[in-house]
């Protein structure tokens, strides 16, 4: 039995550091699935069970954890920068800048009370308290990225120090986090005099109203010889406006025209197209007329269908300018990007891989289909060279120093913020320098999952070793009711303005306030509550920003005020 005690014991082997990493990761997820109160802890459980495994001294030689650590960081918050790049710059619109800005105090909020509680509860004199309160500041706020992003300035900045172990109190402050959240957008309910079923009834009131142009239908004879024997997507293109021809008369014969249809002076046509612009199509086409063979049209059936977005000419373009509900007489009712489901807004870009949810006549749908794409074997082909040429330009990226006065080293964005900010312009402009960026969803998820469970598993088995002295016998209750009053206070204060000034409505409040804490389980409750996407909007709006936010502010903090 000596080879299975040498497996587990002899730290330099190949086979016990994959062992251990195995055994950590697949423990931790499936104890993270385990539910207390309809919350778990997901994937975060890794760093729980690596902290266990540390604890009886399963581990591995340094090097070889740091190693893996920063690989795992870099490639999760890498796909993160890839998913939520396309509409990245999108979430400063008119109907996201106070949301965003809500969020921005939000994550000063949780900086001034970690700030307040490390003055208050703590010796300012020993070094270690502070980068502690950092690591206890983004468990309370459910960041793992920005304790990857601090572990890092903290190796930087103390280089000669780097038993100042942030991962215990990262620990101590996570599991009160996912209940605090949830637990504070609640107590708005209550501090608000919230009405849960009027305000479901107010968002399924606003979404039944029609935001787009009003829809016309009309029957015209084509007078115009301009037209003749061009096909109808030429003079489609020519009017440049939002256009469906549904039917065709032609010598008599009745016919559904496509694209490549040839038209001739004298052809009937039926076509929809926003009310506004029914006089100007008129005025090209030819006078209006009235038929009644459209009368012979067989009635359908009312379908949904999800379609993928791949035509590479709808990107950037808006919901409400492509006339979906007046023009093709269908309905969008959602749309998922990268795992995230998103609100229908009028203000939504496209972006290739998007998929949406279209309800309408079975003819209407295949139209709809045919104008976004639907080739889903587009999608199929991995992407794997932008990712790492991504990464190589993000590693450079983030190791450029800027030399601050005062500080005794330069800033860096480091193997964090780098590579996040070169995925989001990548995923937002990649196509302009001919780097293809898109990345399925289920193979986003899993890249990120791994890089995620890597980084996890790595900081837990380095921890272990002196987690139950730092916990136990140290400042461990400190970590947990500072943890609490960080997670708590900012949404109390915040989600009462977003209420009582901005008037939003209370589930949009309690996604945006998941989105600013990039917290996936209290965006779960959130719409489960909800019924409708408003939770989603409010997510999806804020996300972006405040993931970005909270990697860069782990750093300040930790260079200005400990590297001073």
């Amino acid at each position: 039995m000596n080879w299975l005690k040498e497996l587990f014991t002899n730290q330099e082997s190949v086979a016990h550091i994959v062992l251990l990493y195995s055994l950590v990761i697949s423990l931790g997820v499936y104890l993270g699935k385990i539910k207390i109160g309809g919350i778990s802890l997901g994937v975060t459980f890794i760093l729980f069970v690596g902290i266990l495994a540390g604890h009886f001294g399963l581990t591995g030689p340094i090097s070889t954890l740091t190693i893996l650590q920063d690989f795992g960081l870099i490639l999760f918050v890498f796909m993160i920068g890839m998913q939520v790049g396309p509409g990245f710059f999108e979430t400063f619109g008119k109907g996201g800048l106070k949301l965003n800005m809500l969020a921005c105090l939000t994550i000063l909020l949780n900086i001034g009370v970690m700030f307040a509680c490390y003055y208050i509860f703590f010796d300012t004199s020993d070094q270690k308290n502070l980068p502690m309160m950092v690591g206890t500041m983004y468990g309370a706020v459910t960041n793992t990225p920005g304790l990857g992003a601090a572990k890092e300035a903290v190796l930087n900045v103390f280089a000669d120090k780097q038993n100042f172990d942030i991962a215990s109190g990262y620990a101590c402050a996570y599991p009160l986090g996912v209940v605090g959240i949830i637990g504070a957008t609640l107590a708005i309910r209550f501090i608000c005099k919230v009405d849960m079923d009027k305000e479901n009834e107010q968002l399924s009131e606003a979404e039944a109203e029609n935001p787009n142009a009003k829809p016309h239908t009309m029957y015209l004879r084509i007078e115009n010889s301009i037209i003749s024997g061009r096909t109808l997507e030429e003079i489609i293109n020519f009017i440049n406006r939002d256009v469906v021809c549904t039917r065709l008369m032609h010598e008599g014969v009745i016919s559904l025209p496509s694209n490549d249809t040839v038209l001739s002076l004298g052809d009937e046509i039926s076509v929809v197209c926003a009310e506004a612009d029914a006089e100007a199509i008129s005025a090209f086409i030819g006078p209006q007329i009235e038929v009644d063979w459209h009368e012979e049209k067989q009635p359908q059936q009312m379908i949904s269908r999800r379609i993928i977005v791949t035509n590479s000419s709808m990107s950037g373009k808006t919901l409400s300018k492509l006339h979906f509900r007046s023009v093709y007489g269908v309905n969008v009712t959602r749309i998922s990007r990268q795992g995230i489901e998103l609100f229908a807004s009028n203000n939504h870009h496209f972006q290739v891989g998007d998929r949406i949810m279209v309800v309408g006549f079975e003819e209407n749908v295949q139209r709809v289909a045919e104008l976004m794409g639907n080739s889903e074997k587009r999608l199929y082909a991995p992407n794997i060279a932008t990712i790492f040429i991504g990464i190589v330009v993000g590693i450079l990226f983030g190791s450029l120093p800027v030399a601050i006065p005062g500080m005794p080293v330069p800033l860096k964005l480091g193997l964090a913020g780098g590579p996040l900010i070169i995925a989001i312009f990548l995923g937002r402009f990649g196509h302009h320098v001919k780097l293809v960026t898109y990345t399925t969803t289920s193979a986003n998820m899993m890249l990120r999952e791994i890089g995620l469970a890597l980084f996890l598993a790595s900081v837990g088995i380095k921890a272990g070793a002196g987690f139950w002295e730092t916990v136990a016998e140290g400042d461990g209750l400190k970590y947990v009711l500072t943890g609490f009053l960080i997670t708590i206070i900012p949404i109390l204060i915040v989600g009462t303005i977003a209420r009582m000034k901005y008037k939003f409505n209370y589930f949009t409040i309690m996604g945006a306030v998941a989105g600013a804490y990039t917290d996936p389980p209290a965006l779960a409750y959130a719409n489960s509550v909800c019924n409708t996407e408003a939770p989603a909007l409010g997510y999806s709006t804020v996300y972006p920003l405040s993931m970005f936010l909270r990697i860069l502010a782990a750093q300040l903090i930790i260079l200005f005020c400990c590297g001073v």
